[in-house]
């Protein structure tokens, strides 16, 4: 294949006095003894950190429930989703999502305000189970969408005990919004999880809802009225963990003002995106190369400058309308769309990897844990904190280029345009190789230099340490992606 040159956006010039200096801090992302709870940063709002202050990048899976075939069998369920955790945490993970309201955990299942004490020692296991594993774990406590299937037919969504024909206080959803029984059901259970919990270590934060916004009915000002007391009334009983709301797939214009006013809404912490993988989606953007799905979601809720870490909470890919799991994903036992998952959104901007759906049907079927371990790996050593990156995209040939610009490093993710689920999931074509690409590198400015250039392809597992004359950089062969770590050193003189 030819060579392909382009030029690197410029790096980022700083001003040190005295000699050359090494100014990384080496904090590691997965930092032992790294203690405290996670809390957004108050240096660099758009990361987290631990209390101590130094850096927690998210690496993750959404792990909602154990699989099907285990739901009504809790003791082999445990034992199942204790494997995903070893699997994960092994592979340098450090973050899962539950939904407490699912009905495997929901202790609120037989009547309207009475919690069932089989259902709390099922929620007890699942966070040590996650503390023995080191995995900080982000709460969901509700998910319903109506009190009746009259009010929306997914069974699944429908919260039957909180309706009057069952014994509840509510005749729809709109009541549970808009009264003091239905304030009452809300706050009684997060009552109930302070005393029993408080606000532990462990917890990266309490997420009022799972897609709020796709329940029946209110997108309106009593919708909003009521995030933002819920968001207060959340935060006062746990005031050392972050609070956040979630909303439905990013998939088509209308829900942009809704997306925007809730990301902007003062006690929404962290600023969540959900997006998928979806050719029934009117959005066009859904139906692109995966790299792109991510990227332009996390693009778009930093546009709103929100001053907050972003965070692609939840993606993957999905049979047109979110009518089941791809077909695709049978035939993806590499893992191209985990992979880009994964590293797309850290590499747009984001405050972690992107958080994959599917964990049981997708991740764990086809044995791709490891994924995990290679984003950990690309990010190993890199404290987003005090680099301050900017990041940008940029296309070049047959690349995409994604691209942090920081204060000591400047970090590079490349990925082949032509290697995508439509060529090699849908096309069954094999991943083409990048042979002989040059990188034309910037001439360093006056009083700076490149310290270090470390090579990583994921793919392959493998770091390579390469040398530049200082205006060309010539890659290893790679397929896929391929990530570049330049480290910048200061010389400047005392006059």
């Amino acid at each position: 294949m030819r060579s392909i040159k382009f030029l690197l956006a410029p790096v980022i010039m700083l001003s040190l006095i005295g000699a050359c200096q090494r100014t990384n801090q080496d904090k590691s992302v997965l930092r032992p003894g790294s203690q405290g709870y996670i809390e957004v940063s108050h240096e660099n709002p758009g990361y987290f950190q631990f209390s101590d202050g130094s850096p927690y990048i998210p690496i993750g899976i959404n792990m909602i429930n154990p699989s099907g075939k285990y739901h009504n069998k809790p003791d082999s369920a445990m034992i199942e989703i204790e494997r995903w955790m070893k699997n994960l945490s092994a592979n340098g993970g450090n973050y899962v999502r539950v939904w407490l309201s699912e009905s495997f955990w929901d202790m609120e299942d037989k009547q309207a305000g009475q919690y069932r004490d089989e259902k709390i020692r099922r929620i007890d296991r699942f966070i040590e189970m996650a503390r023995e594993n080191h995995l900080r774990i982000k709460i969901t406590l509700e998910h319903f969408r109506s009190v009746t299937l009259e009010e929306n037919n997914q069974s699944w969504a429908t919260k039957f005990v909180y309706h009057t024909s069952k014994g509840g206080p509510l005749d729809s959803i709109r009541q549970y919004l808009t009264t003091p029984a239905g304030y009452k059901l809300f706050l009684d259970k997060a009552d109930f999880y302070q005393k029993h919990y408080g606000s532990d270590t462990l917890f990266f934060g309490w997420e009022l809802w799972n897609e709020m916004n796709a329940m029946h009915g209110p997108q309106d000002s009593i919708f909003f009225q009521w995030n933002t007391r819920m968001l207060r009334e959340i935060k006062q009983r746990f005031p050392k963990n972050l609070v956040m709301q979630s909303l439905g797939s990013f998939d088509n214009e209308d829900v942009r003002p809704v997306y925007k006013k809730m990301m902007l809404l003062p006690g929404n912490e962290v600023a969540q995106v959900h997006r998928y993988l979806d050719l029934g989606a009117d959005m066009e953007l859904c139906h692109a190369p995966m790299d792109v799905i991510c990227s332009s979601a996390v693009e778009e809720i930093l546009s709103y400058n929100t001053g907050k870490p972003v965070m692609l909470a939840e993606t993957g890919a999905v049979e047109p309308s979110h009518s089941g799991p791809s077909k695709y994903y049978r035939v993806d036992t590499a893992g191209i769309l985990l992979h880009d998952i994964l590293f797309t959104p850290f590499f747009s901007g984001s405050a972690g990897c992107g958080m994959c759906w599917h964990w049981e049907s997708y991740v764990d079927r086809n044995n791709l844990w490891y994924h995990f371990g290679r984003f950990s790996e690309s990010v190993k050593g890199i404290d987003p904190i005090t680099e301050k990156f900017i990041p940008s995209r940029s296309e070049n040939g047959n690349l995409r280029i994604y691209q942090l610009n920081g204060k000591n490093y400047t970090l590079l993710w490349l990925r082949d345009k032509r290697n995508t689920w439509q060529s090699e999931l849908r096309d069954g074509q094999q991943p083409l190789s990048n042979d002989g690409v040059r990188i034309a590198l910037p001439s360093p400015g006056s009083g700076e230099s490149f310290k270090q250039i470390d090579i990583y392809d994921p793919w392959q597992n493998k770091w390579q340490n390469v040398n530049s004359d200082g205006t060309e950089l010539l890659l290893p062969d790679f397929k896929r992606s391929l990530v570049i770590r330049i480290e910048r050193k200061i010389c400047v003189n005392n006059n």
